[in-house]
């Protein structure tokens, strides 16, 4: 938003994008803007502004008519002129009948009805226009869209539309599209001509060969795309400015996934869903710039060789399933400098034992910036040293029969080594509600909550 309202130039080396973020960041390292973090795992939800940044931000606002509020004009605008709109609380339509939209640049409603929303023709030159969780499944008319010409931001999320307007093509400087929560089954063919495109938020739309998404070549953020056929999946391997990419994978011809993958060397977010364990991605080689990946419905056979601190040393998020891991590479991954939550599955393909007795050590030192951690599968246990994840907050753990049935007093496998531990989950394997040995278990892990300084709070499950 702040792109498409012509506040972020560019810095020289550094795309937009990495401008604003860097703007962003010097907000939040300034305390102007506040990280809002979940309780356990100590994740960023949101973020804030105090009260008192806040009552400044409204006073500047109204001194220099930088917004306008449609709930309580007379305040908030001191000039006839509107050139950001606020529409809050469904309290604006009084008002929204008589003010100038003539040169309204930016609209942006919360909490508000469709009825409320000013016609899309009274907007003659805005760029931004959020509409976000406004239920415009009532009437509101978005044929006009196209006819918005200087449009450079959409927002139309969770807002129960069906389907995009052909128009929608007439936007030549369009740069961010949200359609994304909503039942839209298919992109309409104009959006080939979005030629400025960078941001594109959908939701599992099957995008086939007409739609030419090749040619979206100024596209960085791509998410909800499902690709069924190859020559689509051709098509996204000519979008080589790509940051970001969430897609669901349904195509047979997994090779060409990985030509693909290879030609996208800017991506630092990749989230990939395959379908029915279809896939090989054992060939391809993640980008040094590479932030956060998750793969779901594929199992690598053996930590990939690319994944160390000295390839990847920005990786802060890792979801994947293996087939093998060993004690080594537990400990190349508690080396990744940057990694903060970790979601692993070893899987056991071949069944070839229960477990294989795999037993892995978290050694002093290891995982130093990790906050949230899932070790789940075939495994017989892991035991964490003193000085292990000094940060670590959430953890979820699968623990054999042999090992929990065994317990007495406290679990011997150094939760109370975990400095920062806040909230424990396990999940015992061949476990059942009222088995005398399993209750034991459960006892286990409260006496280790009760002598752990956090006190973290503990659940059971079993598998």
């Amino acid at each position: 938003m702040w792109i498409a309202e012509g506040f972020i130039c560019g810095k020289q080396g550094y795309s937009q994008f990495e401008a604003g973020e860097s703007y962003f960041n010097e907000l939040i390292n300034r305390s102007m803007i506040q990280p809002k973090y979940e309780i356990h795992d100590m994740r960023i939800l949101s973020f804030r502004v105090h009260d008192m940044v806040l009552d400044l931000i409204n006073a500047l606002s109204s001194e220099e008519n930088f917004i306008t509020k449609l709930n309580d004009l007379s305040h908030t605008s001191p000039s006839e002129k509107v050139r950001r709109l606020c529409l809050q609380n469904g309290n604006g339509g009084t008002h929204g009948a008589t003010v100038n939209m003539q040169q309204v640049r930016s609209v942006v409603a919360f909490s508000t009805n469709s009825n409320q929303i000013p016609s899309l023709p009274r907007f003659k030159v805005v760029r931004v226009l959020c509409l976000e969780d406004v239920d415009l499944s009532h009437g509101y008319n978005l044929n006009y869209i196209g006819k918005l010409v200087h449009l450079r931001c959409l927002r139309l999320r969770s807002t129960n539309i069906v389907q995009l307007p052909e128009e929608i093509g007439n936007l030549q400087f369009l740069q961010m599209l949200d359609i994304s929560n909503n039942e839209v089954p298919t992109l309409p063919s104009t959006i080939v001509q979005l030629r400025q495109l960078k941001c594109l938020y959908i939701d599992k739309v099957n995008i086939t060969m007409s739609n030419q998404i090749g040619g979206l070549t100024s596209l960085e953020e791509l998410s909800g795309i499902c690709i069924e056929d190859s020559l689509t999946i051709e098509e996204l391997g000519n979008l080589i400015e790509l940051r970001m990419l969430d897609m669901v994978y349904f195509s047979e011809r997994e090779y060409m996934l990985v030509e693909c993958l290879r030609k996208l060397q800017n991506i630092k977010n990749l989230s990939i869903s395959f379908n029915a364990l279809r896939g090989d991605l054992d060939g391809w080689v993640g980008p040094q710039s590479l932030r956060s990946l998750r793969v779901d419905g594929y199992c690598f056979f053996k930590l990939p060789f690319w994944i160390n601190h000295l390839h990847v040393q920005n990786l802060s998020f890792l979801e994947i399933s293996m087939e093998e891991l060993q004690q080594e590479d537990l400990e190349i991954l508690g080396r990744l400098p940057d990694l903060r939550d970790l979601n692993m599955w070893l899987a056991d393909l071949n069944y070839k034992s229960i477990y294989n007795r795999r037993e892995f050590v978290v050694s002093a030192g290891s995982f130093l910036r990790l906050v949230h951690c899932k070790l789940r599968g075939h495994y017989e246990r892991v035991v964490f040293w003193q000085g292990a994840m000094p940060r670590l907050t959430k953890l979820e753990l699968h623990i054999s029969r042999v090992v929990w049935s065994s317990w007495t007093g406290i679990p011997d496998l150094g939760f109370e080594n975990l400095s920062s531990l806040l909230d424990l989950h396990v999940n015992l394997s061949g476990g059942d509600s009222g088995n005398p040995c399993e209750e034991k278990a459960r006892a286990a892990l409260r006496n280790m909550a009760e002598i752990h300084p956090n006190h973290p709070s503990i659940s059971v499950g079993w598998w």
